[in-house]
């Protein structure tokens, strides 16, 4: 994985010299068709071994008593969710761009968070503040809608069985302001430096894309992402946007 000084000295190089840009260019384009083309086939066998396990499971209960069986459905589980989160975080910066209401958008994924907390029997605390007048946006509300889906469940797990989240959403100016804030455990001092980085992850089975991700899709959209954090008053995540 590139880090941001090579990524700078690479973005310097590709200014100076044409063909160096050129070739850069086509190197980063075979990597990512590699990189789509490689989680695509093994990804769709995998489902198919997923798909057969749970058949067998369903018609012969008795296998779950087997020895090792439920952390062999667990790491197929894990792999075909790191497959889809790879696919996601390696076509992060593509944009699929239209034009959209953000604020409509937030209200519908605060809806759907508040339904899916109600369903589970949450006793979790969630509320959202949606400050009207954001006007159009133009960006992939696709993708979008995955990064603070992602926030949500982030903020989610690190609350536990109780706790509260909020989610809120302003315009200033020329920019959009949203934060998602929970008064869960907090992240440490030594970890905050390191959330965004790809497969780097603190969570049991967590794959360490999901910010990554987040964070690639924001900048892509000329945005920032970052945290603030602490064991007392929890994480607020920020994500700004201009339009």
């Amino acid at each position: 994985m590139l880090n941001n000084i090579d990524i700078n000295q690479m973005n310097r190089l590709m200014e100076e010299n044409k063909d160096a840009k050129q070739i850069i260019t086509q190197l980063l384009e075979n990597h990512h068709t590699s990189v789509s083309m490689i989680a695509h086939e093994i990804r769709n066998p995998l489902t198919l071994v997923s798909s057969s396990l749970q058949i067998i499971e369903a018609q012969h209960p008795e296998v779950k008593e087997f020895h090792n069986w439920s952390q062999t459905m667990e790491d197929v589980r894990f792999m075909c969710d790191l497959l889809n989160e790879l696919s996601s975080f390696n076509n992060s910066s593509t944009l699929h761009h239209s034009v959209f209401s953000i604020e409509k958008l937030l209200k519908n994924i605060a809806v759907s968070f508040a339904i899916s907390l109600d369903a589970a029997d949450s006793h979790i605390e969630f509320s959202s503040k949606i400050i009207p007048g954001m006007g159009d946006f133009t960006g992939d509300k696709i993708k979008l809608e995955e990064v603070f889906l992602n926030l949500l469940q982030n903020a989610k797990d690190a609350v536990g069985a109780e706790g509260r989240i909020s989610l809120s959403a302003e315009r200033r100016n020329d920019t959009i302001i949203i934060c998602c804030q929970d008064n869960g455990c907090g992240i440490p001092e030594d970890q905050i430096e390191t959330i965004f980085d790809p497969f780097v992850t603190y969570k049991e089975n967590g794959t360490g894309l999901g910010l990554s991700s987040a964070k690639r899709i924001t900048e892509a959209h000329g945005g920032t992402i970052q945290a603030e954090s602490s064991s007392e008053s929890g994480t607020v995540f920020t994500v700004t946007l201009p339009v």
